[in-house]
């Protein structure tokens, strides 16, 4: 482990649940907003986007505040957001693996419970409402833009604060279920978890985001080409 690695990082756990705070306040106006203005209560495709954009004002913004306020306000040196092309290599056959491997073996005691069908459903439920321009719009949001913003605050905001206190191994665990919860799908919670799990072991091993960002982008593209192919 290098010396980044070992390095306490100035900000804590107190910037992490403040960030995810301000993201549901802020994903809960934007949506309130959006239904006012529209004059809908019905949840659209526009209504979706606009309460993840408020949810990334929190998310995104406490490792940017973080890092301008009790850090050297560079990103790539304060929270490992670097990226190799030789991240690809490792990170997109993880994230391939997670979701093709990790995910059914989790749900293999539960085969006769739970279907693929009703694990997808609430992908199903946002990419149904979208189509043509709106359909690609919302790839790129979930294979490009969730993961970076994710990785950011859990992989190192989360994680960095709780390894901090705690260690290895609490920081691991720790994020992968706070990761998990913040989706709100109990169905889907010990797959997200178990992600979780993979995407902090790669952060803590690398000291940079790049290979979990990849990952993350391959277990979510996974998904979405799949469904892309049913429709």
């Amino acid at each position: 482990m290098d010396a980044e690695r070992r390095a306490a990082p100035a900000w804590g756990l107190g910037d992490a649940a403040a960030g995810f705070l301000v993201g549901l306040l802020a994903s809960g106006l934007v949506a309130g907003t959006w239904a006012a203005v529209s004059g809908s209560t019905r949840v659209t495709l526009g209504a979706l986007a606009a309460s993840q954009a408020g949810l990334w004002v929190g998310l995104l913004g406490a490792p940017v505040l973080a890092s301008r306020r009790k850090g050297t306000g560079d990103l790539g040196r304060d929270f490992g957001l670097r990226a190799r092309w030789s991240d690809t290599v490792l990170g997109v056959p993880v994230g391939v693996l997670c979701q093709l491997v990790l995910v059914p073996l989790i749900y293999l005691p539960l085969h006769d419970l739970v279907s693929r069908k009703e694990l997808e459903a609430p992908v199903r439920r946002v990419t149904n409402r979208a189509h043509g321009v709106g359909f690609f719009v919302l790839a790129v949001v979930v294979i490009v833009g969730a993961p970076v913003v994710a990785e950011l605050f859990f992989r190192r905001l989360v994680l960095r604060s709780i390894q901090a206190r705690f260690g290895d191994g609490w920081a691991v665990g720790g994020s992968a279920v706070a990761f998990g919860l913040a989706h709100f799908e109990p169905l889907q919670l010990p797959a997200l978890v178990a992600l979780g799990v993979v995407l902090a072991v790669l952060a803590l091993r690398t000291g940079r985001l790049g290979p979990g960002v990849f990952a993350h982008a391959a277990f979510n593209a996974v998904t979405i080409i799949a469904l892309a192919l049913q429709r």
